[in-house]
């Protein structure tokens, strides 16, 4: 196994037991980097040489004993919304191609902290505004889209162009292309991880959180990130555990809830199979499943979009009237969008989202987790506009994506997605497991118990 293969895990008990050095591995994943690129394009910008400084100086710290813990050396790369001093932030974005931070956000000073090495930022769909990420490909088929809009983290995990990356999630935009692309995508409970210095879309509904390639790497991403901020009005006032769910297969006691309605409904046929084999996989480690019933299913989606779209016309309404020549067209027709629409529409959105983090928190009185498909298509060609259901129902690609993962972007609750297989063409399949508001210790604990019944995962061919 060449080392960038590496888990975070691994590669951190090669390093701590000086058989991998932090140059080693960060060569490594920049080579692999090198040679997916021109391909994948899943890079904004690529900081090889201060990722090689960096690396360097990790490799000094170690031989002087002076190991920060499991991130030190590692190579990573941060989503185009995320601030790092002196570096550009685009957003992937004409309008913000001369940009520049002034200073690191929280998440990217947690993780310098802790020693992690960066290698350049990656690409997302426009302003965090949408579900497909165009300028990258998926890194199991390059004829098919990435998943948005932190596709340009997931393909890079998944390809091995960066041992583990930061996204952003307001609609699924973490959990989405990490389905999309067979890597592990975790979205925090609202508020867990602090967002000061990166670009919002949607500010109610907006989180933070790892790609990686396994969940013991996503726990390991998660105890550096969480804690309080007080620059962030939404950070929760919280320490953050130490989040490595440990050795423990067996999960007796717990209750999986499978949903009887909404989220198998316009599902692929090979994508409820793969998922409803992991569910029954939970019950073999000792689970108990609990069919259960998703509250206010026919609010969800309007919910979603009344919050999403007029607070994101906020956050651009001086940019979209000064350039709107600069917005590619898919996101400036939604920002333009937002402007019509009425504020009681806005707090109807508010009112009903309050009604629906009611009803879930009785949901999860029920239950310990939510096992479900984190979206019901695999990734679809990149010139498809929309999926046609076997009833015959035609779907746009953006709302098919979005109706799985929105639930918990409206209720702050954690999800996660692990992969649960590919269908018969090879395209990968991912799972979403929900939990309770700072659950991640449970979601993290059953997601690592039904990864170690399965082979263990291979890079993209790309």
């Amino acid at each position: 196994m060449q080392p960038n293969e590496l888990s975070i895990a691994d590669a951190a008990d090669a390093i701590r037991a000086r058989k991998l050095s932090p140059v080693e591995l960060v060569d490594s994943v920049l080579d692999r980097l090198g040679q997916v690129e021109p391909y994948l394009q899943a890079y904004v910008t690529v900081t090889a040489e201060e990722a090689r400084r960096a690396a360097r100086e990790a490799e000094r710290d170690v031989a002087a004993g002076r190991l920060r813990g499991p991130l030190h050396g590692i190579p990573m790369g941060l989503k185009d919304l995320i601030d790092v001093a002196g570096a550009a932030t685009t957003a992937s974005s004409r309008v913000r191609a001369d940009h520049r931070a002034k200073a690191d956000s929280t998440v990217a000073a947690r993780l310098a902290a802790a020693g992690a090495v960066l290698l350049g930022k990656t690409h997302t769909h426009e302003f965090a505004y949408g579900l497909t990420t165009p300028q990258t490909r998926n890194a199991w088929d390059r004829d098919r889209v990435a998943g948005g809009s932190s596709g340009g983290s997931a393909v890079a995990v998944a390809a091995g162009a960066a041992t583990f990356a930061l996204g952003t999630d307001t609609g699924g935009s973490i959990r989405v292309p990490s389905a999309l692309n067979a890597v592990v995508g975790l979205k925090p409970t609202y508020g867990l991880v602090p967002r000061h210095g990166v670009t919002s879309l949607s500010w109610s509904l907006d989180h933070v959180g790892p790609i990686t390639r396994t969940v013991e790497d996503a726990a390991l991403v998660l105890s550096a990130l969480a804690g309080h901020d007080p620059r962030d009005p939404a950070s929760l006032i919280t320490s953050g555990p130490d989040y490595r769910p440990g050795g423990a297969t067996e999960l007796t006691g717990l209750r999986i809830g499978v949903p009887r309605n909404y989220y198998f409904d316009h599902v692929e046929p090979e994508v409820e199979s793969a998922v409803r084999r992991a569910t029954a996989d939970l019950e073999s480690l000792g689970a108990r499943l609990v069919e259960v019933e998703i509250p206010m299913t026919r609010y969800i989606q309007a919910t979603q979009w009344g919050l999403m779209v007029p607070e994101a016309t906020a956050y651009h309404e001086r940019t979209v009237r000064a350039v709107p020549d600069l917005y590619q067209a898919d996101v400036r027709i939604l920002l333009e969008a937002g402007e019509l629409m009425p504020a009681g529409d806005y707090l109807r959105a508010q009112r009903s989202r309050t009604l629906m983090r009611q009803a879930w928190a009785r949901l999860l009185e029920e239950v310990d987790v939510i096992a479900a498909p984190t979206v019901p298509a695999t990734a679809v060609k990149t010139d498809d506009e929309a999926i046609t259901w076997t009833d015959g129902t035609v779907e746009g690609v953006s709302d098919a994506y979005v109706r799985l993962s929105a639930p918990a972007n409206i209720t702050g609750v954690p999800s996660l997605s692990v992969p649960v297989g590919h269908d018969t063409t090879g395209l990968p399949i991912g799972m979403q497991l929900i939990g309770r508001p700072l659950g991640e210790r449970v979601l993290l604990r059953v997601g690592h118990a039904y990864e170690q019944t399965r082979p263990a995962r291979r890079l993209a061919a790309v």
